[in-house]
């Protein structure tokens, strides 16, 4: 016989493994995210809406709930199994809106809290009619989940009225997968025309797949050929491998045909009284609940590597984006000491400047030409990366996630943060200037300005400010040039290694923001590990 275990042990096992699974997060485009998102809400939905409130609270009623295809005759098969009208049904498509949960008052307090569906806000008004409308203004009828009551029913079973599982609602379709992962038992109605519908028989596999507790209604079906459609439905079942799932036929009766009566107590007895066994036999009942539990327990066995799996496919992604920068970056740094090293900044108008200082050109416009010349060498630097961070990214698809396109507002931010980086270097050097200066005898100090010009062009002007340094040593002396010049060559050093900082993380902080983690796969593993332990 087959056992629920419900130790407090393993609840917390299972907690932590919901925890776990909730945390997984896959924001990047990658070919197996959308399927890892709907696995994860999925196995989200069944722990959240059945698994975990089924362990803590074993006693409470079974919740069959009944899905199928738009048209399936879903609704006037839950009015007819309850004896009256509770869930509006009609020839209009898709009739179901707000799903309908049925049980005895008895069982009321079962459903009208949060233990399962938590996410959907309760609706029960006794004695009404199920067309009456019972929303507020402005609320969405996808998340209400209106609860009804009716002696007819006996208690230990509540029936669930699902909306349309093909709906052309989206929200309607999403609403009736979340339903299901609520069931202690899975309802699936379907008809003599559609009952080789793909759609049906995708969510037949599921169940199959987690092992739940499964009936099968085949509904609205000519009398003429009952049998025949009855045997075909049962050929196909049993090659997929549920032959052993009860079959039940309701047949085509006028009561069916608008979709508003309720057809003969005889045409669904067979079904309610499989329904009723299972609430008020013991071992049936214990045997369907351990079914269902049992069967989301051993999904987990794949279901949790391979969202281990996507996300260290997201991790693996993130990485390689990360590297892309890191190298387009560390290249471009490369390049720019090497150019600072050559002279590069002392070129063009600031070459010009330096022949001409200092007679025709003064302290100031020379450091203003340098600054700009290098201001102008480390913008096209990471202009460079950027454009190769660009190139490297578009043969990646994670790279095509919306958040990763957020960049700088205004195309001068580069440019006027680099610019800011350059004027402080200048700002801090000519302060050293001055703390030279300051320290030999007032009566032959120089003037700070002419040596924070030279020493700048000894800094920035490679070989060819072999003058520049001359000069330096001839108005400050041989051992204060020397001070100096490692003293700006560290500022130097400092300010371009802050400045390509800077810009690789404003470039990854889009990626940073999504939070791309190592973690998951080992604690989603870990996790598993641990409850497998437990069972």
């Amino acid at each position: 016989m087959v056992t629920l275990d419900v130790r407090p042990q393993l609840l917390d096992a299972l907690s932590a493994l919901r925890d776990r699974v909730a945390a997984a997060r896959f924001p990047l485009p990658l070919a197996g995210a959308p399927r890892a998102r709907a696995n994860r809400d999925e196995l989200l939905a069944q722990l959240d809406d059945y698994l975990v409130p089924r362990l803590k609270e074993p006693e409470a009623p079974l919740l069959a709930v009944v899905g199928g295809s738009t048209g399936a005759g879903k609704s006037t098969l839950v009015n007819s199994l309850v004896g009256r009208r509770v869930s509006e049904a009609g020839v209009l498509r898709p009739t179901t809106r707000t799903p309908v949960l049925v049980c005895h008052p008895e069982d009321h307090h079962w459903f009208s809290g949060m233990r399962v569906l938590p996410d959907l806000t309760r609706v029960w008004v006794p004695h009404r009619e199920p067309d009456d409308d019972l929303l507020l203004p402005g609320e969405d009828p996808a998340r209400v989940l209106r609860v009804e009551t009716a002696d007819t029913l006996p208690p230990g079973i509540a029936l669930l009225d699902a909306p349309d599982i093909d709906s052309l609602v989206a929200d309607n379709r999403v609403l009736a997968a979340e339903l299901l992962c609520a069931a202690d038992i899975w309802v699936m109605v379907t008809t003599a025309a559609r009952y080789a519908d793909a759609v049906p028989w995708h969510l037949l596999r599921t169940a199959k797949e987690y092992d739940a507790t499964l009936v099968t209604v085949l509904d609205r079906v000519p009398h003429q050929v009952v049998a025949e459609v009855a045997r075909q439905y049962g050929a196909l079942l049993t090659k997929a491998g549920l032959g052993e799932v009860p079959r039940f036929t309701v047949p085509e009766l006028p009561e069916s045909a608008w979709g508003g009566g309720l057809l003969p107590a005889t045409a669904v007895a067979p079904l309610r009284s499989w329904l009723v066994h299972r609430a008020q036999d013991l071992e049936a009942r214990h045997h369907t609940m351990a079914r269902t539990a049992n069967g989301i327990l051993d999904s987990l066995r794949s279901r949790m590597p391979e969202l281990a799996g996507a996300t260290a496919a997201q991790y693996a992604a993130a990485l390689r984006l990360t590297a892309a920068v890191d190298g387009a970056y560390d290249g471009e740094h490369a390049r720019v000491r090497g150019r600072l090293q050559a002279g590069a900044v002392l070129a063009g108008d600031a070459l010009k400047r330096w022949r001409a200082f200092p007679l025709d050109c003064s302290p100031e416009e020379l450091l203003d030409s340098l600054v700009e010349s290098l201001g102008a060498l480390l913008l096209c630097a990471v202009t460079a990366a950027d454009e190769r961070v660009d190139e490297a990214w578009r043969r990646e698809p994670a790279a095509a996630a919306p958040e990763l396109a957020d960049r700088d507002p205004a195309p001068e931010s580069a440019e006027h943060r680099i610019g800011m980086a350059v004027r402080r270097w200048r700002r801090e050097l000519e302060e050293y200037a001055e703390e030279e200066v300051g320290q030999l005898d007032r009566s032959m100090a120089p003037d700070p300005g002419v040596v924070a010009a030279l020493v700048a062009t000894v800094l920035l002007g490679g070989r060819r400010a072999r003058i520049a340094g001359e000069r330096l040593a001839e108005r400050i002396g041989a051992r204060g040039a020397l001070r100096l010049r490692d003293r700006g060559g560290r500022l130097l050093d400092e300010h371009v290694d802050r400045v390509v900082h800077v810009e690789r993380e404003r470039r990854l902080a889009p990626l940073d923001g999504l939070e791309v983690h190592p973690e998951p796969q080992a604690e989603l593993i870990a996790a598993l590990s641990v409850l497998q332990k437990e069972r």
